[in-house]
């Protein structure tokens, strides 16, 4: 330390102006005059430098390669400034309010009171300050040197609650489901809902006349519409791929901020690490958030005791009114640093190309493109038979239905992860809406109703299968709950959907969450009308065109799943493809629970349990 401190400003020393810049290549060579890195280390780095146009600071940090006290101090020598010591000189609160504590994350500063009260502004990245400095008060441009995280941890002492408010309530009032279930008129949609599908069985129990013509007209219908649109979607996404016409030329690689939300898994921690240190982006250009519950101690002590890279962070979420993934994310968005963010789960192993890929996708797109959805989809899928079906029906989700819609044009309800936003965007729309236990469709429909668009790319993240039935079942109510939440969201003011989405996105968003809906919660009354057609306690006559429809739909089903399991990797898949028949009934039992659980308790984010199948020692 005796050699770093010889090349500290000294105490009491007047603080030389900042220029407007400096050679980044002087700081290599302050370094080597401190001793404080290897001329190999070096050399390493500026070829990264030169390759990749991140800071040569960042690199170093990313990479090991020189202790943080020396890069400090090499730092400020460069820039003339002196180290701040955001230990003992708090943030000036009011100072912190004036400048708003997401622009301070963003730009990674804090400002402090200097001995004689001025303010000054502390960063990590003194490298941007030039650009900062037009947007602070003429009289708050003294700038002084901080470590990586310093200003955000002095930030965050401050204003965790406020960001944890915000968290909770970014999305518009209007977009929101938060106001459902408490307030009068959700109580009475979900009233309302529950009521007309009771109606719905009754008539189809009963044979009630006018009432079951109805019913079995609006299913025949859904069906009809979702063969049609799944049948679109299925030619759509088997025609060759035209390719991207050439991007523009970019002067360098985006930083990627990822987040993982983990909540009481801290059997996942080592491995995760190990997945994440797969992928092949510039360290110094990955910013990954392992984001947890700050009363999830077990969880953060794995995380801790795995011995986490300089590039992966945890942060810590305080409780709040609700807990849910999106309010995680929304309370570490702020925090992210990169151009593009990206969402994985515990399990997730992603390949390791990915995020090439995103950024790859992103360059050669418009600016309309505003996120880019991977393929999912699961290892081990020979478990049994429940890992067989949910694997076939995760191959058709993502090999045909979204690549079809996203090339039709229309709404691509998004994964929960593997997706990839563009952070001015995802910010612009108000993130995610915590309150919604499908946050990711409810994202998509939001995109495509600000006027972006969503490109669904090959590259595929692995995951673990849920091939425990009682599991499945709550993990599908879920996602149906959420579905049905978020069309009542959107379906608030209809006019104003269609005038957002126009007349063909409106009609396949109806298809796509409110067919669903349909089809799995009247089941039952199928089956009911079905099984009394024989007896004569209905018209079998009448029931022949809708069970034939419903035999071509499930032909189509078959055909469409045959088609995106052909790989060699899932063509084992092919013999139990029949046995879908009795594998979808489930979802009506998850279906109606949901239903329930919109009544009761709207916001409960019944969580799936990952960890039961280990995942493969390549992820593959």
């Amino acid at each position: 330390m005796s050699a770093v401190a010889e090349f500290l400003p000294k105490p009491g020393a007047s603080p030389a102006p900042w220029p407007a810049t400096a050679p980044r290549r002087r700081l290599g060579r302050i370094l080597r005059e401190m001793d404080a890195i290897s001329p190999d280390h070096l050399l390493s780095a500026v070829a990264m430098e030169a390759r990749t146009r991140a800071p040569l600071a960042e690199i170093l940090r990313a990479e090991g390669w020189v202790a943080e006290p020396a890069l400090l101090a090499a730092l400020s020598r460069l820039w003339g400034r002196p180290v701040a010591d955001l230990a003992a000189t708090p943030p000036d609160r009011a100072a912190l309010q004036v400048l708003g504590t997401e622009f301070c994350l963003a730009e990674r500063i804090v400002p402090i009171a200097g001995p004689d009260g001025a303010i000054r502004i502390a960063t990590s990245r003194p490298d941007r300050f030039a650009e900062i400095a037009p947007r602070l008060p003429p009289d708050w441009r003294q700038m002084e040197i901080a470590g990586r995280d310093a200003p955000e941890n002095a930030v965050l002492a401050e204003a965790a609650d406020s960001l944890t408010r915000m968290a909770e309530a970014r999305t518009p009032d209007a977009l929101s489901c938060r106001g459902f279930g408490q307030s009068r008129p959700g109580r009475q949609t979900a009233l309302a809902l529950a009521a007309g599908l009771g109606l719905a069985l009754l008539a189809g129990l009963f044979a009630l006349g006018a009432g079951l013509a109805a019913l079995l007209v609006w299913t025949t219908l859904v069906i009809a519409l979702q063969s049609g649109l799944k049948l679109a979607a299925l030619a759509a996404a088997s025609r060759p791929r035209r390719p991207d016409p050439p991007g523009r030329a970019v002067p360098r690689l985006p930083i990627v901020s990822i987040l993982v939300a983990l909540h009481r898994e801290p059997e996942t921690a080592p491995s995760l690490i190990a997945r994440l240190s797969r992928i092949d982006y510039p360290r110094a250009l990955l910013d990954v958030l392992l984001v947890t519950e700050e009363d999830d101690r077990e969880t953060r002590a794995a995380l801790d005791a795995a011995g986490l890279p300089r590039w992966i962070r945890q942060v810590s979420v305080p409780p709040g009114s609700i807990r849910t993934k999106p309010r995680a994310l929304n309370y570490a968005l702020p925090l992210t640093r990169g151009e593009i963010v990206g969402v994985y789960d515990a399990e997730d192993s992603p390949a390791p190309e990915q995020v090439r890929d995103v950024v790859d996708s992103f360059r050669t797109a418009g600016p309309e493109v505003a996120c880019v959805q991977c393929v999912l989809d699961y290892y081990r899928p020979r478990t049994n038979w429940l890992s067989r079906c949910f694997t076939a029906e995760y191959a058709v989700w993502f090999r045909v239905i979204l690549p079809g819609l996203a090339r039709l044009g229309l709404v691509v309800p998004l994964g929960g992860t593997s997706m990839f936003i563009r952070r001015a965007v995802l910010t612009g729309i108000g993130g995610w809406d915590a309150h919604n236990v499908t946050e990711d469709a409810d994202l998509g429909l939001r995109l495509a109703r600000s006027g972006y668009r969503t490109n669904v790319i090959a590259s595929v993240t692995m995951e673990e299968p849920n091939c425990r039935p009682l599991p499945w079942i709550r993990q599908r109510s879920r996602w149906l709950k959420g579905y049905a939440m978020t069309w009542m969201v959107h379906m608030r003011h209809p006019e104003r959907l269609w005038r957002d989405l126009g007349p063909w996105r409106f009609l396949g968003v109806q298809v796509l969450f409110l067919g669903t809906l349909s089809q799995f919660l009247l089941a039952p009354f199928l089956w009911a009308v079905w099984l009394a057609g024989p007896f004569g306690l209905a018209d079998a006559a009448g029931l022949l065109p809708p069970i034939l429809l419903y035999i071509v739909a499930a032909a189509l089903d078959i055909a469409a799943m045959a088609w995106a399991v052909r790989g060699p990797g899932h063509r084992h898949l092919w013999p139990w493809l029949p046995t879908m028949i009795a594998y979808f009934p489930l979802a009506t039992l998850a279906a109606w629970k949901g239903v329930a659980e919109i009544l009761r308790k709207p916001f409960y984010w019944d969580k799936t349990e990952h960890g039961i199948l280990a995942a493969p020692p390549t992820g593959f």
